[in-house]
């Protein structure tokens, strides 16, 4: 079966969940706004990763006008941060841009609560550079070697005759763990590859965004929704030696052309019900992936 596949498996199976919950109204979880629900004005806290921060906002924003009495507070913080606050038992919705550990589970049931995942939306992680950089296109074998330190110069891989400037998120970010697994390691689980020491950890999507418009040798990767080709360049990036370079779009995204590409995720404590079950079904629902696309992410494919 493959990603799109499965994701529709998880997300039909989601989706059928809540209906039914909401249908019999039973209660589940221990997220911190379920036990509100009772009031006038509920109150859903959301908090996570940097990457969905935004789209994040915007869907709290336009579920303002859906249902005026539900008051959401987004914050970002990382993916480790969001996850963390959901073990803890202070947040309802934890923002992630990468799946829960096994020792992250473990944590959560420990403490009495058993995540429950939901895919929210896709991301193209865009491969960026200066737009004076002359090199267009990366294989994931370059990337790998760029990343770890073993190519060091931009002419080894078709450019000027100068140093590379690595850019990657700290590693509190589920993007920073993503493009660790998926492209230093390459997918291999036996591999144990690391960031290159001279790698400059940034705090945030605009650090990478910033350091990359300023300095014509930096390269960093970010996701597509944060990208403004009118500033800074994507690479295509070929999967092996026999594939074709793909650019990161929503549509090459959305196909499982473009090589990184990854599930976004929203976690919560146990089953959702109430306000929180019906503001994910809005979220999956043809609203909640509109805005999804506005913003440069991929939408969920339809059935």
């Amino acid at each position: 079966m493959d990603r799109h596949s499965r994701q529709w498996t998880r997300l039909w199976a989601g989706l059928t969940v809540l209906a039914a919950l909401l249908l019999v109204g039973c209660s589940g979880g221990r997220g911190v706004a379920q036990a509100e629900t009772t009031s006038q004005q509920r109150a859903i806290q959301n908090k996570g990763s940097d990457t969905l921060v935004n789209l994040a906002l915007a869907w709290a924003e336009a579920y303002r006008e859906v249902d005026p009495s539900v008051s959401i507070a987004v914050t970002g913080g990382g993916s480790g941060t969001g996850i963390a606050a959901l073990i803890n038992g202070t947040v309802d919705i934890a923002n992630a841009s990468r799946q829960m550990k096994d020792k992250e589970y473990e944590a959560a049931r420990a403490n009495g609560i058993e995540p429950v995942e939901f895919t929210v939306a896709i991301d193209a992680l865009a491969i960026v550079v200066n737009l004076e950089n002359p090199v267009s296109e990366l294989s994931i074998d370059q990337l790998a070697d760029i990343y770890t330190g073993r190519i060091t110069n931009w002419q080894e891989v078709g450019g000027n005759d100068a140093p590379i400037v690595l850019l990657s998120r700290e590693t509190n970010s589920g993007t920073h763990v993503y493009f660790l697994e998926e492209v230093v390691r390459k997918g291999a689980s036996d591999n144990t590859d690391i960031f290159a020491p001279q790698t400059l950890l940034m705090p945030s999507s605009v650090g990478i965004t910033s350091e990359v418009r300023r300095n014509p040798n930096a390269i960093g990767y970010d996701g597509l929704g944060y990208v403004d080709t009118s500033h800074e360049k994507t690479i295509a990036v070929a999967k092996d030696a026999n594939s074709a370079f793909v650019l990161p779009t929503v549509a090459s995204g959305a196909d499982g052309s473009y090589p990184i590409s990854r599930d976004l995720y929203m976690y919560t404590a146990g089953q959702p019900t109430d306000a929180i079950a019906t503001y994910l079904a809005w979220i999956l629902g043809p609203e909640g992936q509109r805005i999804v696309a506005e913003l440069g992410f991929v939408p969920l494919p339809e059935k």
